[in-house]
């Protein structure tokens, strides 16, 4: 085994290792998104992949982030993704980057990469981040979408859901089936049940 080939073995471990304690730890812990989790695990795994192996070509770090650029555009140019989620793909990203073509050495890299994450997850922690929770739902009564029936279509959410709902963000329309997928903020009572979901209920 060549000493390129333990490097590269060494490296993808520390990535993968560093991106699944990102996107499971603190991205899904939060936000229970199995789907963007993943996706996010793999985003990260691929960019490193076609980075370390273009690196041997003397591939600058503009270029790193070039290429990244154009693959969040063909990835995601077709779909609606949170502002927190941005945030975490760019740091998967950053880890992917950092990991495969930084000329620090290994344990440097370990630990700036503990350091991220350890971040990420303090940032979302209650201390932090406050006692509001997020859920995402699919909503069928569009009429209720529009600016001057905000509050009308906040009541039916606090309604049907029994939540203490604050704010409500809609991230896709589709006039096809007339539902939308919203974003909810809510308040959650000390009984809120464990594990409760709406992601796939349709209201």
């Amino acid at each position: 085994m060549t000493e390129l080939d333990l490097n590269f073995i060494i490296r993808f471990l520390i990535n993968i290792g560093s991106i699944l304690v990102l996107c499971y730890g603190c991205y899904y812990r939060i936000n229970k998104d199995a789907e963007v989790a993943s996706s996010f695990v793999l985003f990260g795994v691929g960019i490193f992949i076609i980075t370390r192996l273009l690196h041997g070509v003397d591939m600058s770090m503009e270029f790193a982030f070039g290429l990244f650029a154009v693959f969040t555009m063909l990835r995601y140019r077709t779909e609606t993704i949170s502002i927190k989620g941005m945030t975490y793909l760019f740091l998967v990203t950053g880890i992917a980057l950092l990991t495969a073509v930084s000329a620090m050495p290994i344990i440097q890299i370990i630990i700036l990469n503990a350091v991220l994450c350890f971040i990420a997850f303090m940032v979302d922690t209650k201390l932090l981040a406050g006692s509001h929770n997020t859920q995402f739902v699919t909503y069928e009564r569009i009429e209720n979408i529009k600016p001057e029936h905000r509050d009308k279509l906040i009541q039916d959410l606090c309604e049907r859901t029994g939540l203490n709902v604050l704010s409500v963000s809609v991230l896709r329309i589709d006039f096809l089936r007339d539902t939308a997928e919203l974003s909810i903020r809510y308040l959650p009572d000390n009984d809120e049940v464990k594990g409760f979901a709406l992601r796939s209920e349709v209201l």
